[in-house]
């Protein structure tokens, strides 16, 4: 395999919301269609309540399924008493990327000037998986696809990406054990 070769990745897609199905879930579309027709896979699409527990047990799930490598979800990163992924992402990641709310943020205000505030937009890493934390608009899915994850998710993007760091992300867990 050369060195420019794409490298397709297994993604869950998570919906966290009260009142979206499967048939009207036009955040989760937006999504499942710009990761598929960029070469990678959906390997999981689920849709889950704005509950803590509900949230928490199915990222602790997805996050040990071995052949899913990156989790994106949209939902519940506002600012109203339902939004809670941040706080239950705060208990679940290892590291934060502090760097991908802020970039969200940062495009954002471009489209929709100080709105961009309200956003509570995420990302972080646990148990080797990245976590992509985005605002449950089709909108900000594809602001969040196409200006930031789908270059950080290529292989042949440069100077770095996430996928080269990939399988070095559960380094400390293995420094831990030898002390």
């Amino acid at each position: 395999m050369g060195e420019n070769d794409f490298i397709s990745i297994n993604i869950a897609v998570v919906t966290i919301s009260d009142t979206r199905e499967l048939k009207n879930d036009k955040s989760g579309d937006t999504l499942v269609d710009r990761i598929t027709q960029f070469g990678h896979k959906v390997t999981v699409r689920e849709i889950v309540k704005d509950d803590f527990n509900k949230i928490y047990d199915l990222f602790s799930k997805l996050i040990k399924i071995e052949n899913i490598d990156v989790i994106i979800s949209t939902g519940g990163t506002g600012l109203t008493g339902r939004d809670i992924t941040p706080e239950v992402m705060n208990t679940i990641f290892e590291k934060n990327i502090d760097g991908f709310g802020e970039m969200f943020r940062w495009l954002s205000f471009k489209k929709i000037n100080t709105s961009a505030l309200q956003s509570r937009a995420l990302a972080g890493v646990a148990n080797g998986k990245y976590i992509f934390n985005l605002p449950g608009s089709p909108s900000a899915c594809k602001d969040g696809w196409d200006e930031i994850l789908k270059f950080q998710l290529d292989v042949r993007h440069k100077p770095c990406n996430f996928l080269e760091i990939m399988p070095r992300l559960q380094e400390h867990k293995f420094s831990r054990s030898k002390n």
